[in-house]
C-alpha cells in the first residue's frame, strides 16, 4: 500500500497530480485546505491537500522502507505515531522536581506571563483579608477557570498548593507546584499494547458524531503500517448509513480482514476465526447515551470475549461536547468498567479543560487525542505536559 499527499490550487488539480504519479487506481482518503507557513503566508492563496492511497499489485513486492523509520528507543514518547507498550518510567514528580532546567522548558513563558499580569493589578484595592488568595494563586485559579477547568477541581488544586506554600512563596514555586500536581493527576497515557499471549480484542464505544470510525482507521493504519501487526476490523454499527462502508474502504486499503457483525453468534464466530491475529478492532454502534436498548447490545458484544482473551475498551469522546453532557455520557457508560479515554476534535476547540474534568470525574486513564480527519496523521498519545501548559495559559 502507498499513501501520499499532493497539493494543488484546487482539489481537481491535486487529484490530477496524484493520478499522474500513481495512476488512476488511487483512492482519496482525505481532502483539506493547507495554507503555507511563514510570515507572508497571509498573502498567499491557500492550497488544497489531498491524501491518496494506492493498493500495490500482488506481484510487486511490498515496499517496507527501513531507512526512513525514526529511531524506536522510546516509541511512545519519541514517536507518537507508534503504538507500543509503555516502558517503565520513573514517577513524573521525581523527573520534574529534580531538574529545574526541564521545568523551565516545560513552563515556557508562563512565569513571565504571570509577572506581567500581576504588574497590572492594583494591589491597593485588594481587601486585607487573611483568607484571600495570594495574587499569584488567584491569577492561576482564574486562568484555569478561563480554560474551562471545573471550579471544584480548580479550587481543590489551589487548596493543595496552599498547604505546602508559605505566604511569601515565589511565583516559580507556586507555578511549579500547580504544574506538577496537575501532571500527576492526569497520569501517563495508557495506549494500545499487545496481549501477553494470543489476540487482543479492542472495543471502541461512545456516542454518535464523535469520530469513532475515523479514530479506528487511524489506529488500524498505525498498527499495520508502522508496527507490522496483523489485525482484523469488525463493525457492529449497522444503524448509521455508510458506517460499515467507510470502515470497509479502510480495510481494503490496509489489506486486512473486515466483517460486519449483526448478532452475538456472528461476533463469537469472528473471534474464533481471527484468534491467530495480533488485534481485533471492533467499531460499535454510536448512539445516544439514553438509548438503553443499543447500550445493552454493545454490552452483549463485549461479553462475547472469554476470560482467557485480553480485551480493552476505549470510550471515544469529543472535546467540543459541553461539560454537563460529558458528565451525563460518562455516567451512562459507567457499567463498562476499566475503559480508557480517547478525546477527538481537539482542533475544533480553544480550551481543553474538559479533558482534566472528565479525567477527575471518571478516574479513567487517558490514552489518545485526535486533531483532525487525516488518516493516520492526526492522532497521538495524550501528553499531560502539553495539556497542563495550555491550561495554565502557556503556548
Amino acid at each position: 500500500m502507498i499513501i501520499k499527499k499532493f497539493q494543488g490550487k484546487t482539489e481537481d488539480e491535486a487529484v490530477s497530480l496524484a493520478k499522474k504519479e500513481l495512476g488512476n487506481g488511487v483512492v482519496i482518503m482525505n481532502v483539506r485546505n493547507a495554507r503555507k507557513k511563514g510570515f507572508l503566508s497571509i498573502f498567499r492563496r491557500s492550497m488544497v491537500e489531498v491524501t491518496v492511497a494506492l493498493e500495490e499489485e500482488q506481484e510487486k513486492p511490498v515496499f517496507r522502507p527501513k531507512t526512513v523509520q525514526p529511531p524506536r528507543k522510546k516509541p511512545l514518547y519519541d514517536n507518537p505515531n507508534i503504538i507500543k507498550e509503555p516502558e517503565e518510567r520513573e514517577p513524573e514528580k521525581e523527573r520534574i522536581g529534580g531538574n529545574d532546567r526541564l521545568l523551565e522548558e516545560k513552563l515556557d513563558s508562563l512565569q513571565s506571563f504571570i509577572e506581567k499580569q500581576l504588574s497590572r493589578e492594583e494591589s491597593a484595592d485588594r481587601p486585607d483579608d487573611a483568607g484571600a488568595l495570594s495574587p499569584v494563586l488567584e491569577l492561576i485559579r482564574n486562568t484555569l477557570l478561563e480554560n474551562e477547568v471545573g471550579e471544584q477541581y480548580a479550587d481543590e488544586m489551589i487548596e493543595e498548593v496552599k498547604k505546602v506554600a508559605d505566604s511569601d512563596a515565589s511565583i516559580d514555586f507556586l507555578l511549579a507546584n500547580v504544574y506538577q500536581k496537575m501532571i500527576l493527576q492526569f497520569g501517563q497515557p495508557k495506549t494500545i499494547y499487545p496481549a501477553a499471549a494470543g489476540v487482543k480484542v479492542i472495543f471502541f464505544i461512545g456516542p454518535t458524531g464523535v469520530g469513532k470510525t475515523t479514530t479506528i482507521a487511524k489506529i488500524a493504519s498505525i498498527l499495520t503500517v508502522n508496527d507490522k501487526k496483523k489485525i482484523a476490523l469488525l463493525t457492529a454499527d449497522t444503524y448509521r448509513v455508510g458506517a460499515a462502508e467507510q470502515l470497509r474502504t479502510y480495510a481494503g486499503i490496509l489489506e486486512v480482514p473486515f466483517r460486519v457483525i449483526y448478532t452475538v453468534e456472528e461476533m463469537e464466530t469472528a473471534l474464533r476465526d481471527f484468534k491467530k491475529l495480533d488485534y481485533i478492532l471492533v467499531d460499535t454502534a454510536g448512539h445516544s447515551h439514553h438509548n438503553e436498548e443499543l447500550k445493552r447490545s454493545v454490552s452483549q458484544f463485549i461479553g462475547c470475549v472469554d476470560e482467557e482473551t485480553e480485551k480493552d475498551i476505549y470510550l471515544v469522546l469529543s472535546a467540543t461536547t459541553k461539560y454537563r453532557d460529558l458528565i451525563s455520557i460518562t455516567d451512562a457508560y459507567s457499567e463498562f468498567t476499566g475503559y480508557k479515554l480517547i478525546f477527538t476534535k481537539l482542533d475544533e476547540t480553544v480550551s481543553c479543560g474538559n479533558l482534566f474534568n472528565i479525567r477527575k470525574h471518571t478516574g479513567a486513564d487517558m490514552s489518545y487525542i485526535t486533531c483532525g480527519q487525516s488518516v493516520p496523521d492526526d492522532i497521538e498519545p495524550f501528553s499531560p505536559q502539553t495539556t497542563v501548559k495550555q491550561l495554565l495559559g502557556g503556548r
